[in-house]
């Protein structure tokens, strides 16, 4: 008999709604992490279930999957994380979802100008160029930088 404890694969993803294709992805990633049986079987500490919320949780608000597996890579893959450790990623997390709320903000308030201004110049644009900021990181004939995005 399995200990309570630990998960098979089809357990893990009943109880965490993640197709197992999709675990042994986060597996590959280092994102949760699982033991094998004497029959080469798969078995997940019941501790993965938490990191996995925190996967999904960190995506549907726009996390990337390398910043959740920046900041997974922090916590004990062992056993579950204490608060200390939730903590520490939590302010971090506020702070990254504070630039993105700020972004969005930005893209709400000045795009109905943008898109009824319909200049799509890099030079003029208030959304992706504001006072012509990427002219100083341009590549030197004066039309600024080529992007969409400036990260």
């Amino acid at each position: 008999m399995i200990n309570n404890k630990y998960l098979t694969v089809g357990q893990l993803s009943e109880r965490s709604g993640i197709a197992t294709s999709a675990l042994r992805f986060y597996e590959t990633k280092n994102l949760i992490s699982s033991w094998r049986t004497s029959g080469n079987q798969r078995r997940y500490n019941t501790a993965m279930l938490r990191r996995i919320a925190l996967i999904q949780v960190a995506q549907s608000i726009g996390f990337t999957l390398e910043e959740v597996t920046h900041e997974l890579a922090s916590l004990p893959m062992d056993k579950t994380p204490t608060k200390r450790d939730w903590d520490r990623v939590a302010k971090k997390w506020q702070k990254d979802l504070d630039n993105k709320m700020n972004k969005i903000k930005s893209l709400r308030e000045n795009l109905t100008g943008c898109i009824g201004c319909g200049c799509l110049s890099m030079k003029k644009c208030h959304l992706l160029n504001p006072e012509d900021i990427l002219h100083e990181n341009g590549n030197g004939n004066g039309n600024g930088a080529q992007r969409l995005v400036d990260e």
